[in-house]
């Protein structure tokens, strides 16, 4: 028979989430997992009303008396929980009364990680379907490119007056130009080559061309975690991903407010297991670029990263997404979290000690 001690490692060895409640729908217990869940340790909250630790409708608690008075048990499907540190959790959760102690039993599952690996495989999906029609469709238009400039070159020497030369050059500068722009389409033509890289170093070579853009005229911040230890990346490809993200804040600053009333943060951070696709991943390093721009219409956001979305009328809409295609190369993930008046872009990179060692 298990002792009380035992009974309780017993639920704090759950991954589930578990309250008790009284009659009262007073906290008597919390396991480990809802103590996480919750952002607050059982020593401080219990005794604590539930309705003081989460918020939900007042429809909510009063199911939850009635299931005791009739000992009926029910399930809620993606609830909303919201918590006194501001925080709101997507949850489902199940209530069992136990009429012998007059408690009731909360069994809760948070379902924030797996809403989110489900949205982020769509996009996911959506964006790598239409990469793969633009690459195909720029192709497509690169292989006659080359045939039209040749045939302007030939033509420009047959001519009898050198003063039509100006009409071949337009074309050749055209032809010129809509390779260019094909080119930045496909995107990187080198894959990545992973070395130990400094993020800091990064970030500090991606702030300096910005400076040097707008001639000191933008507020570039730095909260930088000096404890990051080097991150498994290819510089030079990592440093345009970054600028381009940077780039663009500034260009939506300086149309908006003005470089002079404008502020940028760089900001790095380690974050603990945390998924990126399906992959759990122990160590990330979370790099944030962030502005008092005017932010991104509410229409684009889901496709800011799509080929060709742009927010700006002067942006071909390329940055984003070949910034997207640099960090997925890295196996990574970008996030972003934009509302008038504040963006912040979320870079994360996994931290894996044998490839920083190794440099492989």
């Amino acid at each position: 028979m298990l002792n009380d001690r035992q009974l309780r490692q017993l639920l704090d060895s759950l991954t589930s989430a578990v309250l008790v409640l009284d009659e009262n729908l007073s906290l008597c217990y919390l396991n480990n997992a809802a103590e996480d869940l919750l952002a607050a340790s059982s020593t401080r909250v219990k005794g604590s009303m539930l309705e003081e630790v989460v918020r939900e409708s007042p429809a909510a608690y009063e199911a939850m008396r009635e299931a005791l008075r009739k000992n009926e048990k029910y399930t809620v499907r993606r609830a909303s929980w919201r918590l006194n540190n501001l925080e709101t959790r997507t949850v489902d959760y199940s209530v069992s009364p136990v009429p012998e102690f007059s408690v009731l039993l909360v069994e809760v599952q948070p379902m924030d990680r797996l809403l989110r690996i489900a949205r982020e495989d769509a996009l996911l999906n959506a964006q790598e379907t239409t990469r793969n029609l633009v690459r195909g469709m720029a192709h497509e238009v690169k292989n006659p490119l080359g045939g039209i400039r040749g045939a302007a070159q030939l033509l420009q020497r047959e001519l009898p007056d050198p003063a039509l030369d100006e009409y071949t050059q337009i074309i050749i500068e055209e032809v010129d130009r809509l390779r260019n722009l094909v080119d930045r389409l496909l995107g990187p033509r080198q894959p990545v080559v992973l070395q130990p890289v400094n993020v800091h170093e990064v970030l500090e070579r991606v702030a300096q061309l910005l400076d040097a853009e707008c001639i000191g005229e933008l507020q570039i911040r730095r909260d930088y975690d000096p404890s990051i230890p080097d991150v498994p990346a290819d510089s030079e490809q990592l440093i345009q991903a970054l600028l381009n993200i940077a780039r663009n804040a500034m260009q939506a600053i300086d149309e908006s407010i003005g470089l002079s009333s404008g502020e940028m943060v760089l900001r790095t951070r380690i974050q603990r297991q945390f998924t990126i696709g399906r992959r759990n991943c122990p160590l990330v390093c979370r790099i944030e670029i962030e502005d008092n721009g005017p932010g991104i219409p509410e229409e684009i956001r889901e496709r800011i990263f799509f080929p060709m979305i742009s927010g700006r009328a002067e942006g071909s809409g390329l940055g984003l997404s070949i910034s997207q295609n640099i960090i997925n190369q890295h196996k990574g993930l970008i996030k972003c979290d934009s509302q008038p008046g504040r963006s912040i872009f979320q870079i994360y990179l996994p931290l894996t000690t044998e490839l920083a060692n190794t440099g492989a």
